[in-house]
């Protein structure tokens, strides 16, 4: 049958799934392949590619391709793509041309092989500048970059299985079932939700807005990878999406898939993107949100991007893509009239409703109180309150960071104890204790600290997503590691504290002696002395341990954790 619906990015879908017999020989041939264990974005991305989410583009882009994307938004051979997809290795990855390597789940499941075809550098700083508009480590990505390896490989790949899931097996479609579906459904327009965040009211009305205007269909679909660090979980989410999808939209004109991406946060390239990736899935129009997967705020507190740089870009590539921009006009609730309306067409000194975001968070959801309906369905509701604890019973992470002898664990000490007599519970993660339990072996170039970093940042961000107090302390002397820890975390509950003690002070403190010997070259790579630190651009909070004790210092942290509603206020005398 000829399909009704807006045909792929290249006019067909890429589809890397080997036979069953085909797979069935890579096993036994995987037995003998050097392995890649691929992270979680590698694997959205395996993913996507062996699906035909990314078509035209079917492997991991090799350097024309790149290089093109980076510089114009164009695969090499023309089709609009935004984003590169890319596959990077360590400069010692010992791979050759035209060698074959298995390519694994973080559980070490055999997903595909590639046959090597390509190894090329690339500059994560070029990269940064040109994709998200900024070198700012304070940007997730930017952050996340700087850890991956110096090299890209590419090559042809056939895949044996995509990563498996467990959960809401019955809402992961790939674009070719996802089409089957909207096929039977009977509408040629399809209008795409894109969406990370639970749905308000708002939205809903924004949806049914865009749906009703061009007589389609609604595919609800929305990302269940690596979104904004810090975002509900994606169960919780997807719980909202299906209570929404099953009791307040039309059965016969609705879709809800989920998507398996990894978000870059890039903005207006991102927005672009998505609409690439929904045309694959069969929509030919997209919403577009103000400020459509902006990554917050810089390191001076500006928006990375206009909150309607991304509709802008998608409008532009509109006639080409063959996408439609769904009107995200600003709605408002008439309270007296009991509907929202468009803000621009609302009668002067009508009554209206509204609570931002941040009051959304403030005053309702790290509080304990239930959203009003008029705002959000009561289902919907419901399922936030359950999953997102006042703020006072949230984790957090306090992060140290100075050279050594700054005051760092000192001071750490005296907050652990204050933050116990609150009734939290603390885990402390120093830096010369973790190297004894956890990172036993690594030395002290700068890869190796990296590692330091990232693992007692892992750690952290278990502690805080479970309810608990992270105290680290660490040298931790690279930007943008920290901000990658940052982003592990989530920037809401991560308080940057800054030591700021003069060198001089600091080796007048050290008993071991090790500046000393880092002067006199018997220690190379010591961080003040012949290795950089990277002092904070905006840590939440910066120290004098000079003038100040360390209680007293101990006191303004717990001081700053109440202002962030973090610790509860102290009952009046």
């Amino acid at each position: 049958m000829t399909s009704t619906l807006i045909a792929p990015c290249g006019g067909s879908l890429v589809d890397l799934v080997v036979s069953p017999e085909r797979a069935e020989e890579l096993k036994a041939l995987s037995a003998h392949l050097p392995s890649i264990q691929l992270t979680e974005r590698a694997a959205c991305d395996l993913e996507l590619l062996a699906t035909g989410a990314y078509s035209p583009l079917d492997r991991f882009m090799g350097a024309a391709d790149y290089e093109r994307v980076v510089g114009e938004m164009r695969l090499a051979g023309g089709h609009l793509f935004p984003i590169p997809i890319t596959l990077p290795v360590g400069a010692d990855h010992g791979f050759s041309l035209d060698t074959q390597v298995a390519l694994r789940s973080a559980k070490n499941e055999l997903l595909a092989v590639m046959t090597i075809e390509e190894v090329y550098e690339w500059d994560p700083c070029e990269a940064a500048l040109q994709v998200f508009g900024t070198e700012d480590v304070r940007h997730p990505l930017v952050a996340e970059m700087s850890g991956w390896g110096e090299l890209n490989i590419s090559g042809a790949i056939e895949v044996l299985q995509t990563p498996p899931h467990s959960d809401f097996r019955d809402l992961r479609m790939s674009p070719a079932q996802t089409r089957a579906r909207l096929e039977e459904m009977g509408h040629d327009n399809v209008v795409a939700f894109q969406t990370r965040n639970p749905l308000h009211r708002v939205h809903e009305e924004i949806v049914r807005r865009a749906v009703d205007s061009v007589e389609g269909n609604l595919l609800l679909h929305p990302v269940v990878g690596m979104t904004k660090p810090g975002d509900v979980d994606h169960f919780t989410r997807v719980r909202t999406y299906r209570v929404l999808a099953e009791k307040y939209f039309k059965a016969e004109r609705c879709l809800l898939a989920l998507l398996p991406l990894a978000m870059r946060m890039a903005g207006p390239r991102e927005a672009l993107w998505h609409a690439v990736i929904r045309k694959n899935y069969g929509a030919n129009h997209l919403i577009v949100g103000r400020d459509h997967a902006g990554p917050g705020v810089d390191s001076k507190g500006e928006p990375f991007y206009g909150p309607y740089d991304a509709q802008e870009l998608v409008r532009q590539h509109s006639e080409e893509l063959g996408i439609g921009v769904a009107p995200f006009h600003e709605l408002v609730y008439l309270s007296e009239e009991k509907r929202y309306e468009e803000a621009s067409k609302v009668p002067d000194g009508a009554p209206t409703l509204s609570i931002s975001g941040t009051k959304v968070r403030e005053e309702y959801l790290e509080k304990g109180v239930l959203l009003p309906e008029w705002f959000t369905r009561p289902e919907v509701a419901e399922i936030l309150g359950d999953a997102y604890p006042p703020r006072h019973r949230q984790g957090f992470c306090v992060w140290f960071t100075g050279l050594s002898g700054s005051g760092k664990s000192t001071t750490a000490d005296a907050l652990t104890v204050m933050l116990q007599e609150q009734g939290r519970q603390v885990t402390v993660l120093d830096g010369d204790v973790v190297r004894t339990h956890l990172s036993r072996g690594l030395g002290f170039s700068k890869d190796d600290r990296d590692i330091n970093i990232r693992r007692i940042g892992f750690v952290a961000s278990e502690l805080v997503r479970h309810g608990g107090v992270a105290v680290c302390a660490a040298v931790s002397p690279y930007r943008a590691t920290r901000n990658d820890v940052r982003n592990m975390v989530g920037t809401d509950n991560f308080i940057e504290i800054f030591v700021d003690t003069p060198i001089e002070v600091c080796e007048q403190r050290d008993v071991k002696g090790l500046y000393a010997k880092a002067r006199a070259g018997e220690i190379k790579g010591f961080t003040g002395i012949d290795d950089p630190y990277e002092e904070p651009m905006s840590a939440e909070i910066v120290l004098d341990t000079v003038t100040h004790t360390p209680e007293e210092n101990a006191r303004s942290i717990v001081e700053h954790l109440r202002g962030e509603r973090l610790l509860r206020e102290e009952p009046a005398e």
